[in-house]
């Protein structure tokens, strides 16, 4: 069917539909073509209708139906329910395709839209009127039921074929190419089949059948009662299925590329794809206007007859064609654009309706949209760097920029590099001499070409096929064939797109050579204008010169002739004509006169000539001098701009353009772009000077930097020339050290590109010699005025003595600036730098105080000269000299020293950088010193001009490379040496080695972050190949033989503090929750009252393992040997429960088994050989449950559960599968779009909150997905499950979005594919797409999929291409089972090919067995039993040569030869892998989870690590009990402690009680921390506190101290604070022992006034001032917000100061008081706020910072918030107020004059007033009344908006009551609910979650390190209105 046909029959036909067709009449201002195309249209099939499930409403098919259905169903061509159709269709009478909705006016009025409705029901015609139009026009009953029947019979299609009803359905379907090529059920059932919205079934479910809703939605009509989808139903939809459904609605997805796909096919022809999104129907396309834009053709492109006359019939078709196609595109046009506008309109509508970050969220944006309607992998949408390759896919051959570029990464990436440079060692004997390259048999250049090839294949599958890198690794190796190009793809992709940015710098180098040589030639034709205007004025001079001789020659004949005729005295006679003789006749007189005459004669002439002469050269001259005033009105003396120029000295177009192609680094490419930038400046500003003069113009404007505006000056002022006078090339120079640097020597006749060899000069590759002394020189030169000083420029200037006696200070400024950005010169100097230059660190006043040895940082304070070098990878030809002659394993061992030594420098830096923050130290990069400023013995005391200081750097080894190039070679004078000395040091110490140094800082610390990202990635990568938990009982067994499988799970979360309850969750075989129970608070697992519970409860779930998290500290030690005490009880009763007891009678027996099947009802009885239920308990890291308990992700799964419940849950999945639960955490968005955010807060790496948060998450998404490529997804868990659907992000090829379409699409079909096949036949996904991801999909039998046959190689690692497109797997499977004898497989025979296949597999399987077996029985044999089940893996412990299955047996190779000669593809990875998959079907990669060693248990409990807890660290505790063997204490964090008698005192102790009590908090040192035993030994012996800290041994976990640690300095500090600690610790000793009262202790400490030091080690306590806490708080940023530190209070000794860090720059101070201290040097055992008491820091912060913290979230999420200035939001409301006056307008903002206030902002009248809120841990403070939710503080300030109403009551308003499972859990800002757990590098345990109740006193529970906020997401915003 046409376009036509099919916009006429929606806007036509279905509005006629009781009108017989004879009757009907045409559309006003339809065409002819439209007539006579109209009776057959009205038997076809509306394509429209067909696509969206509705059939045609003509009246011929509601008579003919019973009859067509009869031919169909005789002949078995019917496909689908025409009656059911018919029904819908007749109950929807009346209802019509909205072909008014393509108005593109959304304000039209009530009235329209009535008048058209009534339009509309007037065309349905009932019975008697159709009987009065008949009568009219003369036709009767019968004579109608005749036509009718006679119509009918026309349109009944008969047929005895599938073909012949095919034509009948599509009439002229061979011919007319328009009409589709399927049966009219056939597209029905493909409809069904592709439609990936499902919107048909969406709107069936919800309004009654297909094609019954009225698209006409207008924005002010969205809710009324008319039949159609209301504004809910809207926007439910839209939260499912996205903006698409939204397009859908407006009859387009409003893309263009959809339009063209739908609309036109190839060729203009009606397309018949389906799109990926569904198929989609055009609503309201046919509308009347395009039925009247159709009639209006003829008036846009004229008449055809008028057109078409005089042409022959050819032209005429010819030329109607083309009419026609323009017509067509005309059509698609307004089409198109109808379409987008109204697909502007829903969206607009869609974006007012919602909050941009719901949108984001839902992903709904725009950019949502075009992710998912472009068929590419999500991950590579973003990836836009230009491919350099052929973009034709059928060209093979690699080009030059291939080439070029995969040779520039070999040497980017040291996996790569390293590769390569060991094939060039192998081509090297032992001497190191290069062997015979070209020889035949020489494999290595072969090899190292492999390498080329595969980094050239990879960049061509990523830009030009869309391969994902996980895809090419895996299925693309025979063509990427090295192992490291294979591992390093990632690294790849950042490589290219790094070679992108050296190309466009490559350009921009290219570009200023062509303006210089521009500039340059412009110059050069301006000074060639002048030479002629010279050259003509001279000529001009000599014809004048010429001319007055002539003249005065002229004037001297004509006086003789005169003489002549007048007679004069004959002496002039004489002169004239020789001697006087009497005889001389008149002859003679007149021969004379005739000589004199014709001489003057011959004068007249050349006077009229030289004249002439005279006038042509002015004119000339003339115009020369015009012609040289247009070329450049400005200038007027190029050959004194020339002269300052000195292009000659400074570059050369052609060996710039050389140098910079021979480059590959982009630093030194930007190195020759910016001297040619400086260049530029001084031509310019030489230009600029001579065209304006010396004060004439506008003067250009001042430059950013002021070097440059003092450099520019110089060299307009001529200084330029002057220099180089003295001074080398600075160009020449730069190629003379580059020569001399790399060859060793330098040749004098050295041609540079753009040179002749006649052009040769040795003088010019050295300094100028000058005979005459500088003083000399420069006087001449200012003499002249050749030199100008400079300071004479400057009236203000005070140096002009230093100008008066140098001169030539400026010249040297030019020469220094212009060496010193030579780009050769840069780059020698740069690598001397570098290898010189040492990184010193010095402690600040705050890192003398608190840096001991036990602290982190120590070893870092006091580097001394550290070498630079060390931070980066060494040099690769210094790498290659030093494995010179060495074997593999020793080249290998010197790469982990070298990548050691590298890996640990840069972390060391990274804490550098952190210390720095913190404000501990600082640090310096500079070269060595020449003063031995170092060896001083307080040198860590010198300030910072001292490490700065570079004129006391050593300089001399770029002074020694610098003079051999820029002296002359010939001895010169003392004094022009020392000029150029002058030159040298000031170019060093004044631009490079400041330059130097900022790039040095700058590579250090990219360095340094992107180890420690690869050491991140490495530590998730751990993480997420972690494996399923294997239960103890199956560790007998090997996991490739016994998988693992979907075992049930219990998760048990511990709660951490005193009023929150702990949850046992249960878990199914899937992960979702089944049953929960709750150990109230205060209540023990193993009391009476709970033992029952929890062993029924087990008993109901029956798990295989009981996993307990460990947050709550040690008591989750003590709960885990209790939960499994009683599953050993639970296992025991439940295997014993059909057994009689001997106590037991019968009916006591019966009695239990009734109670049993009464619990158990699922509990099968009639099998007598069910497996024991085993079950085990292990205790695990719960960092990544506790986020997702506090996370949206948690909230949203389960918002009525509590926070310890969600917890559990986490815990339970996380134990099946923890890349599930990682890949979980990845799903959120933030408010910015960015997916991960919520990886940040989990505990990856110790350094992760320093990293660049984007390239830290980049890097996470690459890991997760390559995990998620080696495991694979099981689809139809992954979408049905949301815990599970994370994994489907990280599919290669898909991404969030993708992923989420994938999801609901399959939701929309059902939620289950049964195949692979399936996804494309569905569309479920573009088939890019589907290649890159099918492969990594699994497909395995699911009860949704029982009675359904499954492909066997769906669940497996094999792509589609080996088994489906081809059948390579099923001919090696049948090959194997020796199953053809002869017969060719047929290949419709699918039954027999699975079979085969299944076969191959058992028996693969089998062998797997064998070699199993026989395996561990020859180990035995040999070494006992000692045989590792666990870790046997038949790929790697099994020779290839002893596999015996069937599949080994066939020559793959040959196989894969056989298919490239057929094929020329190489497929033999894909074979082996058919081989391999054979034998072990997507076997999982991942060692199953090992149960925590002592190291890690004793972190995750105790929250210590060896830097916090170590030998001769003092720590504070309190004596819990007393034995007979010394004291037990409990030191902060519940550790338990121990100090034995012989330790309590230096003498003898007969017994503890002596020493110390019960209850008495004392402060001892450790001496050993016994992790297995979870206990520290203690010691209060002196000689242990006087014991020289630096003498404990270091534990081996720490790393080494640095060589470069100056350990003597770290002595002399520490005896520094010795006097101090003998104090402390004599006092302490005193009143330990008795010897002094605490009292008097007290008393002295009051004298003092102020305590200034507090033995508090808590992670939130400083012994610092406010200016410290107040700096390190801001310095923190965004990190630190919402995060309080206490210090002591300076008013008090019993007073404590909070710091808490409301927003940004903004702190709160808050005054706590001590009661109850058990020394001076304590923390008081109560704190009070006011009235308020608290028994730790602990619950301090929980209690009154972490609630503040939640009200402050809760503030600026409030729709009512705005982050602007008050007098902002004042001026916001008065304009409010301006446009509507009858409004009461209000916001809030933080309040300015008082910190932690916020400001309630209205406007009454004109002014804006406000009301001071206060934040509080109840709630919000409006006056007297404290309201817990901001809205009902905002409820009464609208009833009362001039003050708070005066409340009689108490003050504060008591919270809604809440669950009893939440315990009072409120949310925080460091999580969803709470902080996160510390990272596992140190720190201390987490605080409990903020707003609960704090653990029992003295239970101790540090808080994490200060880690960023995780993303919180905010109800929507209403816009600000009235109420």
């Amino acid at each position: 069917m046409s376009d036509e046909d099919e916009n006429n029959l929606s806007s036509s036909e279905d509005e006629e539909v009781n009108v017989p067709p004879s009757k009907r009449k045409r559309k006003k201002g339809s065409s002819d073509k439209f007539k006579k195309r109209k009776k057959s249209s009205m038997d076809m099939i509306d394509d429209a209708a067909v696509l969206s499930g509705e059939e045609s409403s003509d009246d011929d098919d509601d008579d003919d139906n019973d009859e067509n259905q009869n031919d169909y169903v005789r002949d078995d061509f019917v496909v689908d329910e025409v009656d059911d159709a018919e029904k819908k269709a007749k109950s929807n009478d009346g209802l019509e395709d909205s072909d008014d909705d393509d108005d593109d006016s959304e304000d039209e009025d009530r009235a329209d839209r009535t008048k058209r409705l009534k339009k509309k029901s007037g065309n349905t015609l009932d019975d008697d009127d159709l009987e009065l139009i008949n009568e009219a026009r003369g036709i009767s009953g019968a004579r109608q039921r005749e036509l009718d029947a006679e119509e009918k019979e026309r349109n009944r299609i008969k047929a005895k074929n599938e073909a012949d009803l095919r034509k009948g359905l599509f009439d002229d379907a061979a011919s007319d190419d328009d009409a589709p090529k399927s049966k009219k059920g056939s597209m029905r059932r493909n409809v069904e089949t592709f439609d990936e919205d499902g919107m048909d079934d969406f709107i069936e479910y919800d309004d009654g059948p297909r094609g019954s809703y009225n698209n006409e939605l207008d924005d002010e009509d969205m809710m009324d009662t008319r039949e159609g989808i209301s504004e809910a139903q809207l926007n439910e939809a839209n939260d499912i299925f996205g903006t698409d459904f939204m397009d859908f609605m407006a009859g387009g997805d409003g893309d263009d590329d959809y339009d063209e796909e739908y609309i036109d096919g190839e060729d203009g022809k009606k397309g018949d794809r389906y799109r990926e999104r569904g198929v989609g129907v055009d609503l309201a396309v046919g509308s009347d206007e395009d039925i009247a834009d159709e009639s209006s053709d003829d008036s846009m492109f004229g008449s055809d007859d008028e057109e078409t006359a005089g042409l022959t019939a050819e032209q005429k078709a010819e030329a109607l064609r083309l009419k026609k196609e323009k017509r067509q595109l005309k059509k698609e046009e307004r089409r198109k654009a109808k379409v987008k506008k109204r697909a502007e309109r829903q969206k607009a509508k869609l974006r007012r309706a919602f909050e941009p970050v719901q949108l984001v969220e839902n992903f709904c944006t725009e950019r949502d949209d075009e992710i998912r309607a472009t068929d590419k992998p999500e991950r590579l949408f973003d990836w836009n760097t230009p491919f350099h390759g052929p973009s034709d896919p059928s060209v093979k051959a690699f080009t030059a920029d291939e080439e070029e570029e995969a040779a520039w990464i070999v040497t980017r990436i040291p996996a790569i590099q390293a590769e390569y440079s060991a094939l060039e060692r192998e081509s090297l004997n032992a001497t190191g001499v290069k062997m015979d390259v070209d020889a035949p048999d020489d494999k290595t250049e072969t090899e190292k070409r492999k390498i080329i090839e595969s980094i050239m294949h990879a960049l061509r599958y990523m830009h030009r096929e869309n391969f994902e890198p996980e895809f090419i690794r895996k299925y693309r190796k025979d063509y990427v064939t090295s192992t490291s190009v294979q591992e390093s793809l990632y690294a790849i992709m950042d490589e290219d797109a790094e070679w992108e940015r050296v190309l466009n710098a490559k350009k921009k180098v290219n570009g200023i050579l062509t303006e210089l040589v521009t500039i340059a030639k412009i110059d050069d034709d301006l000074g060639a204008d002048e030479d002629s205007v010279l050259q003509l004025k001279e000529q001009l001079r000599i014809a004048k010169v010429k001319l007055d001789e002539s003249v005065r020659k002229e004037e001297s004949l004509k006086k003789d002739l005169k003489a002549l005729e007048q007679g004069k005295d004959e002496d002039e006679d004489e002169d004239l004509f020789g001697d006087d003789d009497e005889d001389v006749d008149e002859d003679e007189k007149a021969r004379k006169k005739q000589s004199l005459e014709e001489h003057l004669k011959t004068t007249n002439d050349l006077v009229t000539a030289n004249a002439e002469r005279v006038e042509s050269l002015k004119a000339s001259l003339k115009i020369a001098e015009e012609k040289a005033a247009i070329s450049n009105p400005n200038q007027r003396n190029a050959q004194d701009t020339s002269k300052k120029v000195c292009k000659e000295k400074l570059w050369s177009s052609e060996a710039y353009a050389s140098y910079v192609e021979s480059l590959t680094d982009y630093r030194q490419i930007m190195d020759v772009y910016k001297y040619l930038s400086l260049i530029k400046e001084g031509t310019d500003a030489v230009r600029s000077k001579n065209a304006l003069g010396e004060n004439g113009g506008d003067k250009k404007k001042r430059g950013r930097r002021f070097d440059r505006d003092y450099y520019r000056t110089c060299v307009s002022q001529g200084l330029r020339s002057i220099c180089y006078q003295f001074a080398i090339s600075p160009f020449r120079a730069g190629i003379k050290l580059e020569d001399m640097k790399i060859a060793g020597s330098f040749s004098w006749d050295k041609v540079i590109p753009g040179e002749n060899m006649d052009d040769v000069d040795p003088n010019r590759w050295e300094a100028p010699v000058i005979s005459k002394d500088p003083a000399t020189f420069a006087g001449n030169l200012v003499a002249s005025g050749e030199l100008v000083l400079l300071n004479s420029m400057n009236p203000d200037s005070t140096d002009d003595m230093d100008f008066d006696t140098d001169p030539l200070r400026g010249c040297r400024y030019v020469a220094a600036m212009e060496l010193a950005s030579e780009p050769r010169i840069r780059k020698i100097l740069r690598e001397i730098y570098r290898n010189n230059a040492v990184i010193t660190t010095r402690p600040t006043a705050k890192g003398l105080e608190n840096i001991d040895p036990f602290h982190e940082l120590y070893g870092l304070h006091l580097l001394k000269n550290k070498s630079v070098k060390d931070h980066f990878p060494m040099n690769q030809i210094d790498l290659d000299v030093r494995k010179v002659g060495r074997d593999k394993d020793e080249c290998d061992d010197i790469d982990a020293k070298v990548k050691a030594v590298e890996r640990n420098s840069c972390i060391q830096f990274m804490n550098i950088m952190k210390a720095e923050k913190s404000g501990h130290l600082k640090h310096y990069i500079h070269l060595p010193f020449t003063d031995k400023s170092l060896e001083a013995e307080e040198w860590y005391l010198n300030g910072d001009d001292k490490f700065t200081d570079r004129e006391k750097q050593n300089i001399d080894p770029f002074l020694t490379e610098l003079q051999q190039v820029c002296f002359p070679a010939s001895a010169d004078s003392d004094e022009w040496g020392e000029e150029r000395m002058k030159i040298l040091r000031f170019a060093l110490t004044n631009f490079l080695l400041p330059q130097f140094e900022a790039e040095v800082k700058r590579d250090l610390r990219e360095a340094a972050v992107k180890i420690a990202i690869e050491e991140a990635g490495d530590k998730l990568k751990q993480m997420a190949m972690e494996g399923p938990y294997r239960p103890s009982h199956l560790l007998g067994e090997n996991r490739f033989l016994f998988p693992t499988g979907d075992l049930p799970i219990v998760g048990v979360c511990c709660s951490s503090d005193g009023r929150d309850a702990t949850y046992l969750a249960a878990v199914n075989e899937r992960g979702d929750l089944v049953d929960h129970l709750a150990v109230p608070s205060g209540t023990q697992v193993d009391s009476d009252k709970m033992q029952e519970k929890v062993i029924t409860f087990l008993m109901q779930n029956r798990p295989a393992a009981i996993m307990v998290g460990s947050l709550a500290g040690i008591p989750c030690r003590l709960i885990a040997r209790k939960l499994g005490a009683l599953a050993t009880q639970a296992t025991e009763k439940w295997n014993n429960r059909r057994v009689q007891g001997q106590d037991e009678d019968d009916d006591d027996y019966e009695a239990r088994m009734d109670e049993y099947r009464r619990l158990y009802p699922d509990d099968d009885y009639s099998d007598d050989e069910e497996e024991d239920w085993k079950c085990n308990v292990e205790m695990v890291d719960d960092n990544i449950a506790q986020l997702f308990g506090r996370s949206v992700r948690g909230k949203k799964e389960f918002p009525d559960h509590a926070v310890n419940l969600k917890c559990a849950v986490s815990i339970a999945r996380h134990a099946k599968d923890p890349l599930g639960e990682l890949t979980y955490a990845w799903g959120v968005a933030s408010d910015a779009g960015i997916f991960g955010t919520e990886m940040l807060f989990l505990n990856i790496h110790p350094l992760q909150q320093y990293l660049p948060k984007t390239m830290l998450l980049r890097k996470y998404e690459r890991i997760l997905s390559t995990s998620v490529a080696e495991v694979g997804v099981d689809l139809n868990s992954a979408c049905k499950h949301d815990h599970l659907h994370g994994l489907l992000t990280f599919v290669p090829g898909l991404g969030p979005r993708k992923a989420a379409s994938l999801k609901h699409s399959m939701d929309r079909i059902g939620g289950v594919v049964a195949s692979r096949k399936e996804i494309l036949e569905k569309r479920l996904v573009g088939p890019v797409v589907y290649n890159n991801a099918v492969a990594f999909l699994r497909f395995r039998d699911i009860d949704e999929l029982s009675g359904q046959y499954l492909h066997p190689l769906d669940d497996t690692r094999l792509h589609p291409d080996v088994y489906a497109r081809n059948n390579w797997a099923t001919k090696i499977a049948i090959d194997a089972l020796e199953l053809d004898s002869g017969e060719t497989l047929s290949s419709g025979d699918e039954e027999r090919a699975w079979s085969a296949i299944r076969d191959i597999m058992q028996d693969s399987r089998n062998e797997v067995k064998n070699l199993y077996h026989a395996t561990k029985a020859e180990w035995e044999r040999s070494y006992g039993h000692t045989f590792n089940v666990g870790g046997w893996d038949p790929k790697v412990n099994v020779p290839l040569d002893s596999w015996r299955d069937k599949v080994d047996e066939l020559d793959l190779e040959t196989f894969a030869d056989i298919i490239e000669d057929q094929t020329k593809q190489k497929w033999l990875s894909h074979l082996t892998m058919i081989k391999w998959e054979f034998r072990m079907p997507f076997e999982d990669p991942r060692k199953p989870m090992d149960p925590l060693d002592r190291e890690r248990l004793f972190r995750l409990l105790t929250g210590e690590t060896d830097q916090t807890l170590c030998p001769g660290k003092e720590v504070t505790g309190k004596v819990a009990r007393i034995s007979d063997f010394g004291a037990h204490l409990k030191l902060e964090g519940d550790v338990p402690a121990f100090i034995p008698l012989r330790n309590l005192a230096d003498g003898h102790v007969e017994s503890a009680e002596d020493i110390v009590q019960v209850g008495t908090v004392v402060t001892a040192v450790v001496t050993e921390v016994k992790k297995d035993h979870m206990s520290v030994d203690l010691s209060l012996k002196l000689d242990d506190f006087r014991k020289d800290p630096t003498s404990w041994p270091r534990p081996e976990s720490l790393p080494e101290l640095d060589m470069a640690f100056d350990k003597t300095s770290a002595m002399n500090i520490e005896k520094g604070k010795s006097k101090e600690r003998e104090e402390r610790l004599s006092a302490a000793r005193k009143v330990a022992t008795g010897e002094m009262d605490k009292s008097e202790l007290q008393s002295a400490s009051k004298n003092k006034r102020i305590m200034k030091r507090r033995a508090c080690a808590h992670p939130a306590f400083r012994n610092g001032n406010t200016d410290e806490i107040t700096k390190e708080l801001l310095d923190g940023g965004e990190f630190k917000i919402g995060e309080a530190l206490i210090r002591p209070s300076s008013k008090n000794a019993d007073v404590l100061a909070v710091h808490w860090l409301v927003r940004p720059g903004v702190i709160k101070v808050i005054e706590v008081k001590e009661e109850d201290k058990d020394n001076d040097a304590s923390i008081g055992n109560i704190l009070k706020i006011k009235d308020e008491a608290y028994g730790s820091i602990d619950e301090l912060i929980a209690r009154y910072i972490g609630p503040m913290n939640e009200r402050v979230e809760d503030l600026i999420g409030h729709r009512k918030f705005l982050q602007l200035p008050e007098a902002d939001i004042d001026e916001k409301l008065r304009t409010m107020k301006r446009d509507n006056p009858g409004g009461v307008f209000y916001f809030l903002c933080w309040n300015e004059k008082y910190p932690g206030y916020c400001s309630l902002r209205f406007i009454l009248n004109q002014t804006p007033r406000n009301h001071p809120i206060s934040i509080t841990p109840d709630g919000f403070a409006w006056g007297r009344k404290t309201y817990n939710d901001l809205d009902l503080l905002l409820n009464d300030f609208k009833k009362n908006p001039r003050g708070p109403v005066s409340a009689s009551s108490s003050s504060r308003q008591s919270a809604p009551p809440s669950r009893p499972s939440e315990g009072g859990s409120r949310g925080s800002r460091w999580g969803a609910r709470s902080r996160p757990p510390p990272p596992p590098g140190g720190g201390y345990r987490p605080a409990p979650p903020a707003g609960l109740p704090p653990a029992p006193q003295n239970a101790y529970r540090p808080n994490p390190p200060n880690l960023p906020p995780p993303p919180q997401h905010f109800p929507p915003s209403a816009p600000p209105g009235r109420y």
